[in-house]
């Protein structure tokens, strides 16, 4: 069965970036990160989702952080020189980004916004994010998502 390309994907290819895909099934249900990794048989550590925030003049700012683990808002808010920040709500997620809720790649959005990757991730060669679409992981390795998305590595979770 031929898959078709994401955005992401085809961004990758163009830079010269070498990925893998995992491809899982998807129901009408959200899938937490945590059961898409055990869903495509990977430890939970190399998987990372992807979050946008927005402060309270709606800019939005992307992280990057384990699965298992929660953003740590004030140090989130901090690196961006705000005093709050909140997550997008998901109605506006496709509009502000191309991508929904589940399949939120920090690569490919509509626009680049500023990037930060939590620091855990550089213990890895490699790692997992959203590929673009519900039931889609992109493997990738860490210096490479950093370069592509512009990232600035922070500590950023609890």
């Amino acid at each position: 069965m031929k898959h078709k390309k994401t955005n992401a994907m085809r961004i990758l290819e163009k830079a010269n970036i070498e990925y893998e895909v995992n491809r899982y099934e998807v129901t009408h249900k959200h899938m937490d990160g945590i059961t898409v990794a055990q869903t495509v048989g990977v430890d939970v550590k190399y998987v990372y989702k992807t979050l946008v925030l927005e402060n309270a003049r709606h800019e939005c700012f992307v992280f990057i952080i384990p699965v298992k683990a929660s953003l740590n808002l004030k140090q989130a808010a901090n690196c961006v020189h705000q005093k709050k920040l909140m997550l997008l709500p998901v109605e506006r997620l496709k509009q502000v980004t191309g991508y929904i809720r589940g399949g939120c790649s920090p690569i490919g959005m509509k626009k680049h916004f500023l990037t930060y990757i939590d620091e855990s991730a550089l213990t890895f060669e490699s790692i997992y994010v959203s590929g673009g679409e519900r039931g889609v992981q992109i493997k990738i390795n860490v210096n490479d998502l950093i370069n592509i998305v512009e990232a600035d590595v922070v500590d950023i979770i609890e």
